[in-house]
């Protein structure tokens, strides 16, 4: 299996989910799903949350009916601890909370503010890192996002709402790629990781951090944007 395993125990287990696959099968045409390929060595599973196809990352899953049911229910009350790392257009020079109630738009987006079939969301920001504009990278920074409510593409839109897309991002951005000094693209897909998820163990309580490395195609191209240009901040509180 080409899954990396990040926790398994006899209730719960967590893949890396790579890049560009989906979780459960989709509208279009069939395609191996992360669920199918895990099962192939866990047995039966069940998909606690799901995360969008160009995200990477923590991917929790149930190994029984009641340990599913029950972190669904961490996750519905907000019991869960989800951080995200996301690399967003111009710098981000401070902490940053966003409220702003998420809504249905059109053509399967969603989009930031009142109307029909919006629902209450917050997301709290901060920068990690940032990078000047210098030579073909624009001004970009890296962020954590750790969003308080679990609502669809939720960081994806705070981030637009708040001036900050992702670097790449059709949906909610621009799409152009990222690209190196010779011209060569460096990342074409949305550059949003889910870098850690905390909870307390649906059976036992225990508390339960699972963790997941940046993906190759963030790792090469935040080294060629530190190459290109001294990073303008660090990591604040």
């Amino acid at each position: 299996m080409s899954l990396v395993i990040l926790h398994r125990d006899d209730h719960l287990a967590a893949v890396d989910k790579p890049p560009g696959r989906i979780v459960v099968p989709g509208r279009g045409a069939p395609e191996r799903t992360v669920r199918e390929e895990a099962e192939e060595a866990l047995g039966r599973l069940w998909v606690v949350h799901r995360l969008d196809r160009g995200t990477s990352g923590v991917l929790l899953l149930a190994r029984s009916a009641e340990a599913h049911r029950l972190a669904c229910q961490a996750f519905e009350r907000h019991e869960v601890t989800k951080r995200y790392l996301a690399l967003v257009r111009g710098v981000v020079a401070g902490p940053v909370r966003v409220n702003a109630p998420v809504a249905p738009g059109a053509r399967g987006r969603m989009r930031a503010g009142p109307g029909p079939g919006a629902r209450p969301a917050s997301t709290f920001v901060r920068p990690v890192v940032a990078f000047p504009e210098a030579g073909p990278f624009p001004a970009l920074t890296l962020v954590e996002a750790f969003p308080e409510s679990g609502r669809t593409h939720q960081v994806r839109v705070h981030l637009a709402h708040a001036g900050h897309p992702l670097a790449v991002d059709p949906d909610y951005g621009g799409a152009e790629p990222i690209r190196g000094v010779g011209g060569e693209p460096l990342l074409t897909r949305t550059p949003l990781h889910a870098a850690s998820l905390e909870l307390l163990h649906p059976i036992g309580g225990a508390p339960l951090r699972i963790e997941a490395p940046l993906p190759a195609d963030l790792v090469a191209t935040l080294e060629s944007l530190r190459r290109a240009g001294l990073p303008q901040a660090s990591k604040s509180g």
